[in-house]
């Protein structure tokens, strides 16, 4: 029976969890993931915890910080005043907002604080500072 290797193309049924158990994404419900290792497209923990897997096989991986999303960046935090966001938004602690580069390209961020001439944004991944914790199951390799 073959087993993932570096490069490739897998099908696989995940729930991803934080280390407390709060389930922050599934696939049970929709379509495996499928995808090709070795790309950069995945966490490299989560890439990691395939290798050596064979079709069928059910496991439990434990991400570290380092092989997941990194630790929490404190130069991602930014103070935004408020008179520079569009009238429509009232601002909340964990509402997501969005931004342009000069160049076209799009910058997410995470409303951290709300004071009462201005915000703080968080440009960190929402995952970052957290171990994680991958329920996998391969379907298939391609």
């Amino acid at each position: 029976m073959s087993l993932v290797k570096e490069n490739d193309t897998v099908k696989v049924h995940y729930t991803g969890k934080l280390s407390n158990g709060q389930v922050f994404d599934s696939s049970l419900e929709r379509e495996p993931l499928e995808i090709t290792l070795g790309q950069g497209m995945l966490i490299s923990g989560f890439e990691k915890g395939m290798v050596n897997m064979k079709v069928s096989e059910k496991k439990t991986i434990n991400i570290p910080v380092a092989e997941a999303y990194g630790e929490v960046q404190k130069e991602l935090f930014h103070e935004v005043k408020k008179d520079q966001l569009p009238k429509e938004i009232t601002p909340e602690v964990g509402m997501g907002l969005s931004s342009k580069n000069p160049d076209g390209s799009e910058v997410k961020f995470r409303i951290a604080e709300v004071n009462d001439d201005h915000i703080i944004v968080d440009a960190n991944h929402p995952l970052a500072g957290q171990e994680l914790v991958f329920d996998l199951e391969l379907i298939e390799i391609k």
